[in-house]
């Protein structure tokens, strides 16, 4: 029952980055959203789940797991009955902003919850699968029920549908969740391993730092989809957004417990791999994004028929995943990441060319399944490239800068390509459906530049697994055990 209640909760944070895609159109109609307005619908979410995710682990480590989670789900559930009855679109942005500061606090305790409770090395790695498993589907599932659930029953049921799922793992989580884990000790913090010494705090600072500076640069470059990039508010937004994450790098050299160690990014690999996954987040939630509103906008199709022509995606999601995961024992990341990244860029390149008379079946369905089939083949191995070689006391860190990194990856992403699209369509004369496809294509070509840079990058990451064996230090104890 532990092990259901924390991929049911898992499987809601993830779901709800991408349900909203196939609604936006019919949230744009009843709240009246600007462009601009749609984007945040999104990125509110994405921009408080990724500030405050670190934030999260720790304070899971702090008050202990059980304590962490119920106090998350309850936040999310109740942001997501919030959502639901927004009557205007300011408060649809801040219910979806504390929607995300709950998946951020929920998320992490879900992660605990196992690896306090399954201790056995086998059950926890069966555990560990389907909790993973979970994430896989709980993203590409999205876009499929959002569509679902705005046809048959309006956008608002898209948030509805967390109230009683919420509701009802609150309740298995009382009855089943120990209560023994909600008062777990509080390691102390290793002094010169990016820490001072002493008790571990949260670094609230720190948080506050990275998770306002975030919005105010992802704010100023959506305001350029409205406005000119020399208007003073633009600047004085992507200012602010630089000079608090120059701020935030400062706090973590200092804190006695921070959130990013700074001297964890030290490690080649785990650098190399969190820019790899930030360049795969920006090319792929916009992915989502931009294709909702080309085939709802400009091919005419329904939030259903649209949910339901994201199904080969989804379908190409799970065995791109299946296949890296039976190749990367033999391959090692690198290879894996190279040609997913390369097969995404190709989708992309070919995606640029969308035509404002096509469909989905002769423009679409064969450069998205590239798209997706190499994001597939990339998400296993981008995170076993940022834990190889780690401490694992280091472990939970480096999985939970890979995640960040992905969701703030996403926000900048979709920021960026859709103010892309935005002003392009512009340039071309507004909102017919071919400025539109004018603008969706061009977003497309620079999402291609994201995956390029991402696999060349990957070619800085570790190769085959027996060859960093054998170029490894040997221990006094003898070969093939790593000093």
């Amino acid at each position: 029952m532990i092990l259901v209640v924390a991929c049911a909760a898992q499987f809601m944070t993830v779901l709800d980055v991408s349900i909203v895609n196939v609604a936006l159109p019919d949230m744009k109609a009843s709240l009246g959203l600007s462009p601009a307005g749609q984007q945040w619908i999104v990125n509110a979410y994405t921009l408080g789940f990724a500030g405050l995710l670190l934030l999260g682990g720790r304070a899971a480590d702090l008050v202990g797991a059980r304590r962490t989670f119920l106090v998350g789900l309850a936040v999310f559930t109740a942001a997501s009955l919030a959502c639901g009855l927004a009557t205007n679109g300011g408060a649809l942005i801040a219910a979806r902003a504390v929607q995300g500061i709950g998946g951020a606090v929920l998320a992490p305790a879900t992660l605990t919850l196992i690896m306090t409770n399954y201790t056995e090395p086998r059950a926890r790695t069966r555990a560990m699968g389907a909790w993973g498993s979970v994430i896989a589907a709980g993203g590409a599932a999205g876009a499929v029920i959002g569509g679902v659930l705005t046809e048959y029953a309006g956008w608002r049921w898209v948030f509805y549908v967390n109230v009683p799922i919420g509701v009802a793992i609150f309740a298995v989580a009382l009855a089943h969740v120990p209560v023994a884990h909600a008062h777990a000790a509080l390691p102390q913090a290793p002094a010169g391993q990016g820490g001072r010494g002493g008790p571990r705090r949260l670094d609230l600072p720190g948080a506050l730092a990275v998770t306002v500076g975030l919005t105010a640069l992802v704010y100023g470059i959506i305001s350029t989809g409205s406005s000119s990039w020399r208007s003073p508010h633009v600047w004085a937004a992507l200012a602010v957004g630089v000079l608090l994450l120059a701020a935030f790098a400062v706090i973590e050299s200092k804190a006695a417990s921070p959130l990013v160690p700074l001297s964890s990014l030290r490690r080649p690999a785990l650098a190399v791999a969190n820019l790899v996954v930030a360049g795969l987040g920006a090319a792929m939630f916009a992915m989502w994004f931009l294709l909702s509103l080309y085939m709802q906008q400009v091919l005419g199709y329904s939030a259903l028929r649209t949910g339901l022509w994201f199904m080969p995606g989804c379908l190409a999601i799970v065995i791109g995943t299946r296949t890296s995961t039976r190749l990367i024992p033999r391959t090692g990341p690198r290879p894996l990441l190279v040609s997913g990244m390369s097969l995404s860029t190709v989708g992309f390149l070919w995606l640029s060319r969308i035509d404002a008379y096509g469909s989905f079946t002769t423009d679409v369905i064969a450069p998205f399944v590239l798209c997706t089939l190499g994001l597939g083949l990339a998400m296993l191995p981008v995170t076993a490239a940022a834990t190889t070689g780690i401490p694992p006391r280091e472990s939970g860190l480096a999985s939970g800068l890979v995640n960040t990194s992905r969701q703030v990856g996403g926000a900048l992403g979709i920021a960026i390509l859709a103010t892309i699209a935005s002003r392009t369509a512009r340039g071309h004369g507004g909102g017919t459906a071919q400025a539109l496809t004018a603008g969706y294509g061009n977003a497309f070509l620079c999402a291609a530049l994201f995956t390029t840079g991402a696999a060349f990058a990957s070619l800085y990451l570790p190769g085959r697994p027996d060859a960093a064996a054998a170029a490894a230090p040997t221990a006094p104890g003898g070969p093939g055990r790593p000093a």
